[in-house]
């Protein structure tokens, strides 16, 4: 046998090509207009600098000249990575971006296999329950695009229908554990505690304490809603629009509350009282 023989019958190493995952926020850019003298005049007027190196995904509701577009968008530190499908779905294809569903679509999933027993799962973020007495705040806008995680823990899934399949996890997250679950709820019996995150693509219910980041409707599904019963949270996000610590209304903190997304308003904060 040669060497090259013996070199192609050589196994990979078992370790050679490792998916990891870390939680990735990106911010869409939409477009009504072409013309990019309108557009850099716009980003422009937005940003303070050229070394954002802010993850952006295109939503245009016009043509462009992509390849224009994007030199564009890198020019001001902007790294785009996809674009809303839509009139640019050819063209990114042949620039090999990525082709995100529009808002409030879910990703195709496969129908989960899994025994409503125990499961292995991953940790990443958190979030609980709410009702009654309403704040609004102005939508900050970003959607979060979200992969997992190193720590192996138990949970339970239960499927009800043929792609929903609901995550109940009974224990705490603890600061560096992140928890994502995608296909319906998650739920969490136990607390979040800070610099711990927990992450769905349907709605998240926290019956402790709900610090860390909170993330419900990840892929866009404006439907979803946060249920905390202590609610003190970094961040909170539902279907791509987020509000950190410093903007959430004070009169929320420590509260049993739901957050949900309303168009045209952006999040909605509700104390549940059961009076």
């Amino acid at each position: 046998m040669s060497n090259l023989d013996t070199e192609q019958a050589a196994p990979l190493p078992e370790h050679s090509v490792i998916f990891y995952g870390k939680m990735l926020n990106f911010t869409q850019i939409k477009l009504q207009t072409a013309d990019l003298a309108i557009i850099e005049a716009k980003l422009e007027g937005l940003l303070s600098n050229k070394n954002s190196q802010i993850p952006m995904v295109i939503n245009s509701e016009v043509d462009q000249d992509l390849d224009a577009l994007i030199d564009l968008l890198w020019s001001w530190g902007l790294q785009p990575i996809g674009v809303i499908t839509g009139v640019l779905d050819e063209k990114a294809k042949a620039r090999k971006l990525a082709i995100f569903p529009g808002d409030g679509k879910r990703i195709e999933r496969i129908k989960p296999k899994v025994p409503a027993a125990a499961q292995t799962v991953n940790a990443t973020e958190t979030v609980l329950t709410s009702t009654a007495g309403e704040q609004t705040v102005a939508p900050s806008q970003t959607n979060s695009a979200t992969a997992l995680n190193s720590d192996n823990m138990s949970g339970q899934q239960s499927t009800h229908g043929d792609h929903i399949s609901s995550m109940i996890y009974d224990q705490m997250l603890r600061s560096g554990q992140s928890i994502n679950h995608v296909g319906g709820d998650l739920i969490l019996t136990n607390s979040v505690n800070n610099g711990a995150e927990a992450i769905t693509d349907n709605s998240l219910h926290i019956y402790g304490r709900a610090n860390g980041r909170l993330v419900a409707g990840a892929t866009g599904d404006k439907d979803a809603r946060i249920f905390c019963q202590s609610f003190n949270p970094s961040l909170v996000s539902v279907a791509g629009t987020y509000c950190l610590r410093d903007n959430i209304p004070e009169e929320m903190i420590d509260q049993p509350v739901q957050v949900r997304y309303q168009e045209g308003e952006g999040l909605v904060f509700t104390v549940m009282n059961n009076t």
